[in-house]
């Protein structure tokens, strides 16, 4: 986001904590896991967040962004934008986008940039694919219950920051079972903070949950946060304080084009924790719990 007058802006809002005393949340073990090693379980999580990223791409889903900003005052909405679209083909196979719902923008303290719109689109629902994984550091930071999910947890860090690019940092919540992303907490990164190009966005935690006992799509996330805009030229500095709610709902599958493959072999109507593994367990389906 940018401010509506000239500044110069500063993030100062870390991620939003996720502790063990959140509502959901186990005790994070730090021990390592057994019977699998990190390698092992990063090449999983690539395969099947790759399987992931190519069949949500058959889905259609509707997609409800609401963007506030909060008054000092009353720490109630005073403006808001809200779009809800619904994710599409047309009749020759296309991918489209239909706006169903967008009332008149109330927003005045900041303008959403085409950062904003993009970060919606791709970072918010954050995948991390196989070809992706080597641009990011994980550090494994131990094992942890989310509702009734076991989870790896990992911390996640771009290893550069490549121009033009903007990627997630922060902390991803892998399921031990379905080998899938199923939680994130973090920030877009970099923020801009040059002085006439400013451009700041707020850390965000997603949710995903199991659609069709296969794959692990978004469907909710919460942005919030206080973005520092300093004094400059005269102006003072301000305080935005910032909230996005993202709804994604209604996943239906358009079209079957998607082929997994796993060591040579096609495993497209398996289910993902079919793929390299001795027991067959039932997936989990329930998602993690949402902040209040």
């Amino acid at each position: 986001m940018k401010l509506t007058l000239l500044l110069l802006a500063l993030v100062t809002t870390p991620a939003l904590a996720l502790t063990a005393n959140a509502q959901g949340f186990g005790t994070l073990d730090p021990t390592p896991p057994t019977g699998i090693t990190l390698p092992q379980i990063l090449e999983k999580m690539g395969q099947q967040e790759s399987a992931f990223s190519a069949a949500r791409n058959d889905y259609t889903f509707r997609q409800d962004v609401k963007f506030n900003t909060i008054s000092d005052d009353t720490n109630r909405p005073d403006g808001e934008y809200h779009q809800i679209t619904d994710i599409s083909f047309d009749k020759d196979g296309r991918r489209v986008e239909h706006v169903v719902f967008a009332p008149q923008n109330t927003i005045e303290k900041v303008i959403m940039t085409e950062n904003d719109f993009k970060d919606i689109e791709k970072k918010l629902p954050f995948v991390l694919t196989a070809p992706e994984l080597p641009e990011y550091n994980l550090t494994y930071l131990g094992r942890q219950k989310v509702d009734d999910l076991d989870t790896y947890v990992f911390d996640c860090a771009p290893k550069t920051l490549v121009k033009g690019k903007r990627y997630f940092q922060g902390k991803v919540w892998v399921d031990q079972q379905d080998n899938e992303i199923v939680l994130i907490n973090g920030l877009t990164v970099p923020q801009d903070t040059r002085v006439g190009h400013e451009d700041l966005s707020p850390p965000y935690t997603t949710y995903y949950q199991q659609i069709d006992d296969k794959y692990w799509f978004p469907t909710y996330t919460k942005a919030e946060g206080i973005l520092h805009f300093a004094a400059q030229h005269g102006a003072l500095s301000q305080d935005v304080h910032v909230r996005t709610v993202v709804r994604y709902t209604d996943y239906k599958r358009f079209k079957t084009s998607v082929t997994i493959h796993y060591n040579g072999e096609d495993i497209t109507n398996n289910k993902p924790d079919d793929a390299g593994k001795e027991n067959d367990a039932n997936p989990m389906s329930t998602p993690p719990a949402k902040p209040h």
